[in-house]
């Protein structure tokens, strides 16, 4: 039993000490001018140094060089990637474009409206108005509708008169 808890202490001994562990410093010239060569960077680089920078800010920060600090806030908030800044003019672009595609929306519209066939002749205010008298002589929806004692309403009239 005594073997086991040595055995527990020392590889606990172990683990605090490689967790304590500090990062050595990363190199000046890793981090120069890491805004302007970040995205020309292969993804393998790119994700290296930011894992030794992110073993580095696990230390005291106060350690920490001034470029190490400046790299970490620029690969963590700088504006690259989904931060970047559009390109020049897109906004321009988005709009032509999106005004190109309502032109020939309206163009397709007018093209189908122009070889349709004309409305059918049901759709006429007579056709409409003869269709409310033959529903009252047939008594149709007594209790609320078109043959109710005192309807005011529309019945099926819902079209203006046929052009001549």
């Amino acid at each position: 039993m005594s073997m086991i808890r040595q055995a527990l202490r020392s590889s606990s001994r172990v683990v605090a000490r490689t967790q304590t562990r500090q990062a050595h410093a990363i190199s000046n010239p890793t981090l120069i001018d890491i805004e302007k060569r970040w995205e020309a960077m292969p993804p393998q680089e790119q994700a290296d140094l930011w894992m030794a920078l992110r073993d580095r800010m696990k230390s005291n920060w106060a350690e920490l060089t001034l470029q190490e600090k400046k790299a970490a806030y620029y690969i963590a908030f700088g504006p690259h990637g989904p931060r970047a800044q559009p390109p020049p003019g897109e906004g321009w672009r988005i709009f032509a474009y999106t005004g190109v595609g309502l032109l020939a929306s309206l163009l397709i519209f007018s093209g189908i409206r122009a070889g349709a066939r004309p409305s059918p002749g049901t759709m006429t205010k007579e056709y409409q108005e003869a269709t409310n008298e033959y529903l009252r002589a047939q008594n149709s929806e007594p209790l609320t509708g078109i043959s109710s004692e005192g309807y005011k309403g529309p019945g099926h009239v819902q079209s203006p008169p046929a052009k001549k």
